[in-house]
Parts: C-alpha cells; structure tokens; sequence
C-alpha cells in the first residue's frame, strides 16, 4: 500500500484533489462522498519523514542536524517551508522566537547572559 502512495502522489504533484470512496479493510463497509486529505497526508514523502524525525526528536533541530546531515539554517528553511504548508495553525511569533533564541544557546552560539537579553526584548 506504501508504494501505492508513492505512486499516486507521483502521479498527483501540487494538483489538488479529492478522495471520492473510503472502504474500511477489515469490515468492507464503504463510504463515498467527497473527502479532503488532511494537511499532513498532502506532503510529499519526504516532507512527512521530515515531520516524523522532528517530533520524534522532540524539536530538537541540533538532533534534526545529526539526523540528515544537514545545517542549522536547512532545518529552519525546511521547517519554515513547512509552516507554510501546514497554515492551519497559528503560531505565535513571539513563541518561535523565544524557542529560536533557546536553540541558539542549546547549540552554543549565544551565552546565558545574550540569550536573557534577547528573551527580555
């Protein structure tokens, strides 16, 4: 079924479309209508494995570094390529900022002292 997926959203690209019919395997019960796939199921595959590292690495972009070789500010562009797919959460600026300033110090780019500056502002 995984390759299936694959293939479909091959097929699909940034089109958008619908899903017409839903059959439960176990049941066979099925049910038509028009249905849109959530947010999450319109990323590509890798969009969605970027996702799953992310939280199962509990937002830690050093882990996310570690994770696919990559820097600091790929996982940011990725991540905020991301949010923008994924609008229908609202974020609080103030909120990815603050947890900016404690990534930063997290990874030893700013000290204590720079870090409750910045938090202060």
């Amino acid at each position: 079924m995984h390759q299936e997926w694959q293939v479909l959203q091959g097929m699909i690209g940034d089109q958008g479309f619908v899903v017409e019919r839903v059959c439960l395997t176990e049941s066979g019960v099925a049910v038509e209508g028009a249905f849109e796939l959530p947010p999450l199921a319109r990323l590509s595959e890798e969009e969605q494995v970027f996702v799953a590292a992310f939280v199962r690495s509990h937002g830690s972009i050093r882990e996310m570094e570690r994770l696919f070789g990559i820097s600091y500010p790929t996982v940011k562009n990725r991540l905020n390529a991301l949010s923008k797919k994924l609008d229908f959460v609202t974020v609080e600026t103030a909120l990815v900022d603050r947890a900016e300033i404690l990534d930063r110090l997290e990874r030893g780019e700013i000290s204590v002292r720079e870090a409750l500056k910045l938090l202060e502002e």
